[in-house]
């Protein structure tokens, strides 16, 4: 049907359709707010002060409008509005993924006397949620208050609209008090399911509240308990729940069991807001907060129209499922002062030292002349066995840390009231970020240069050949510059792996705490008659604080090996590049070839370009998957530049030392000494 041009063409056409019911008359005014480009909600209020204006000029209409509007609310049913949209569904992604694509083959037939069903028809169109969110709240209380939608011109509509607010309340309470017997739940707190528990309470005193509010509502003269101590329970609820995420950390998460914290809360926040519509306060406080629910349950409504919302909520939960659980297992974080700064200079040249071996391994291998397959194997457990040596001594891989960093830059993002960041503590945190990873770089890079450059040059002494043929070495140099030898590209997949093997290590940590690995091991039947109880003992700690570290690490380096390999099956230009490695090469290769100064420290140069890519595609892609994971977002992110740039100018050193004082902000973690 076309759309009319005007508001008073609008009105022409409902006020001559007699068929035209509550859902209908709905349908066709939203249909004429819609605006093109949603994104832009100008015309939108424009329209509406029109429409405002074309009702006030005809009240017989807007009167004709007011009958047809109560007649459909006072029979509507309110309940899975209340209880359905915007809340995640307990059916889980792939039934509810499976049910929404039947729905847009063969839906089902509209029950248009429940409130949900008139909103999905109403805001049909998925990008109705943009318009909607970005529409001020003036804006459609404007709307609603023209239709009388926000006065008392309709008792009977707001009796119903109280019984069934009543009614929803009471069964969001209910589901709260029985999702304690959750099995999830009880493992994380078997005290939640003491008879006094929070979950308990609140249910039994919004029942009471409940009871009393219906009393109130058929004798005005009835004292009407107010809702304090419900409220106050809500809250006590709340903090039960941020108790149970804690748990989750050192006790293990699951994607259901995020699933289910994250219904919690937004069951919470939805009895809240219909405690507030049932409150009377002043008029001007209760439409705001009618529009706010109105609004945020058409947003909801609005975005469930495809599956691309439902594909966004479920890649949040399993991003935070992985993500909450921050492994400390050997991995080190953000140094805060020189005693930590120095020990992480410390560990990095450790590492160093390693990698120069494991550089030389690598190029006896590829000297062998094995196949493509045997060559990747070999090379990928020379680098996976290499990496977790390193991590058991408890040294440092330069960039293996932006996971653990970034997931703190998100937590403190989420701190933020408003969910944004404070530009100057987030660029205080990013410079310290920097800090620490060239502290690493630096470990690395001055330890495995020399170290290489060592080694070539005893080689060469003691058996008259260098390490690297003259082909050999020009191979190796061309591998390292930026552009001609796709040196960055292949730094920026050694980026992602790095990312993916922090996700990787807190998968694995997250898997040894929700299984109780440690107390499986120490009470294993077959190892009690094994091992003695001290050395068993000892195993299982070790086992529960290196798992995921271990796994993390030869799995990183597994990934690394196979990615020639598979640009070889495909017939692409794939490769890797790290920091500490491209300078364990330069060191050979200046070791077999003289080379020149200038061309050396260019070189260094491209070596120290590899390590930036490294570290800013990895800590890019951990920040992105933690904010996303929190919803949370940076905001304006030339605010954080600028800030940036104001601590550079005004504390330059700072940037690569800490300040001689340290500069410990609460919450930051320490390294692992």
């Amino acid at each position: 049907m076309q759309t009319p041009d005007d508001a008073a063409q609008l009105l022409d056409t409902l006020q001559d359709d007699n068929q035209c019911d509550l859902a209908e008359t709905l349908r066709r005014i939203v249909d004429w707010l819609r605006p093109d480009n949603p994104r832009n909600v100008a015309p939108v209020i424009a329209r509406i002060e029109s429409l405002t204006l074309a009702l006030q000029a005809q009240p017989e209409v807007r009167e004709r409008l007011r009958e047809r509007l109560e007649a459909g609310l006072e029979d509507a049913r309110h309940l899975t509005l209340y209880t359905g949209v915007g809340l995640f569904s307990r059916k889980g992604f792939f039934r509810e993924a499976a049910e929404l694509l039947y729905e847009r083959i063969n839906p089902r037939p509209m029950e248009r006397a429940d409130l949900r069903d008139v909103l999905y028809h109403v805001f049909h169109d998925p990008d109705d949620a943009i318009w909607v969110s970005a529409l001020p709240d003036d804006a459609w209380s404007r709307l609603l208050g023209a239709l009388g939608c926000l006065s008392g011109e309709h008792p009977g509509v707001l009796d119903r609209a109280r019984s069934e607010t009543l009614y929803a309340l009471e069964m969001l309470s209910i589901w709260i008090a029985a999702e304690e017997l959750e099995p999830e739940l009880l493992r994380l707190d078997p005290s939640i399911a003491e008879r006094n528990s929070a979950f308990v309470a609140q249910e039994r005193e919004i029942s009471a509240y409940v009871r009393d509010y219906r009393a109130w509502l058929q004798d005005p003269g009835h004292e009407r308990m107010d809702d304090a101590h419900a409220r106050v329970l809500l809250e006590q609820c709340g903090d039960q729940i941020l108790r149970l995420r804690r748990r989750a950390i050192t006790h293990g998460s699951s994607l259901s069991l995020t699933h289910l914290l994250e219904r919690l809360d937004q069951t919470l926040s939805r009895i809240h807001k219909l405690l507030d519509l049932l409150e009377p306060r002043e008029e001007a406080h209760t439409r705001a907060t009618a529009v706010g629910v109105f609004r945020e349950l058409v947003t909801a409504s609005a975005r469930r129209h495809g599956l691309r919302a439902l594909w966004q909520d479920n890649i949040r939960l399993v991003s935070r499922s992985i993500t909450q659980h921050v492994s400390d297992t050997g991995e080190h974080y953000i140094t805060r002062d020189r005693g930590e700064y120095l020990t992480m200079l410390r560990s990095g040249a450790g590492a160093g030292l390693i990698i120069a071996f494991m550089a030389l391994i690598k190029i006896q291998v590829e000297s062998l002349g094995l196949s493509e397959g045997w060559n990747a194997l070999w090379v990928s457990l020379n680098y996976g066995l290499g990496f977790v040596l390193i991590h058991i001594l408890h040294f440092t891989v330069a960039t293996k840390q932006p996971a653990m960093t970034a997931a703190r830059l998100a937590a403190a993002i989420e701190e933020n009231e408003r969910g944004t960041a404070d530009a100057s503590k987030l660029a205080d945190l990013l410079v310290r970020v920097g800090r620490s990873q060239f502290a690493a770089v630096l470990g690395n890079v001055g330890v495995a240069l020399p170290t290489a450059l060592l080694i070539g040059v005893l080689t060469a002494w003691g058996f008259g050949t260098p390490i690297l043929s003259g082909t050999e070495a020009d191979y190796l140099l061309d591998g390292l510059r930026p552009i001609m030898g796709l040196a960055l590209f292949f730094a920026a997949i050694a980026g992602v792996w790095l990312f993916v093997s922090g996700l990787i290590a807190g998968f694995f940590d997250n898997r040894c705490a929700y299984l109780d690995l440690p107390g499986r091991l120490r009470e294993h039947p077959l190892l009690q008659r094994l091992l003695p109880t001290t050395t068993r003992h000892r195993l299982a700690d070790w086992v529960g604080y290196n798992y995921g570290a271990v796994l993390g690490n030869f799995l990183f380096g597994m990934l690394l090996g196979m990615t020639g390999f598979v640009g070889y099956l495909l017939n692409l230009p794939l490769d890797i590049q790290h920091v500490a490695f491209a300078s364990a090469n330069l060191g050979y290769v200046t070791a077999s070839e003289s080379i020149g100064v200038f061309t050396f420290l260019l070189f260094l140069v491209f070596v120290l370009l590899i390590g930036a890519v490294n570290l800013w595609v990895s800590f890019g892609l951990a920040l992105y998957v933690a904010l996303r994971a929190r919803g949370v977002r940076i905001g304006a992110f030339d605010r954080v530049l600028k800030a940036y740039g104001r601590h550079l100018r005004r504390h330059p050193t700072q940037f690569l030392l800490p300040p001689r004082g340290g500069e410990a902000q609460e919450g930051d973690e320490a390294p692992p000494r």
